[in-house]
């Protein structure tokens, strides 16, 4: 692949053709939160059972990304925009870079343990 575009595409010829349209975004929503699952548990056999599990951790990242860009697909969105737009927003939320003071919200309080 050359770029995201190109990606998207390539997600869509791999994708079921759904009728229902409500069913098929309800299919990529749930697959990116289910794809977040099997992130999340890879992580925890990897760090607190000692099982390596990295290659599950980009496998999965993976999938998660081919559910997003079919969530893209779905709305007539570019990923690539999607992808500028949430750049913009970090660099105006972090002009110089991370620091605890950018990135204050309410209610979060960055010196518990």
């Amino acid at each position: 692949m050359k770029n995201l575009k190109e990606y998207q595409k390539f997600c869509q010829k791999t994708a079921l053709k759904f009728k229902d349209k409500e069913k098929e975004i309800l299919t990529w929503g749930l697959g990116v939160a289910g794809e977040a699952g099997d992130i999340a548990g890879c992580i925890k056999k990897t760090i607190s059972h000692k099982n390596d599990q990295k290659a599950g951790i980009r496998e999965n990242l993976g999938d998660a990304l081919w559910y997003m860009a079919m969530i893209c697909n779905y709305f007539g969105w570019d990923l690539d925009e999607v992808l500028g737009e949430n750049i913009e927003k970090l660099k105006k939320r972090y002009p110089a870079g991370f620091t605890k003071k950018s990135a204050e919200r309410k209610g979060i309080d960055w010196n518990e343990k």
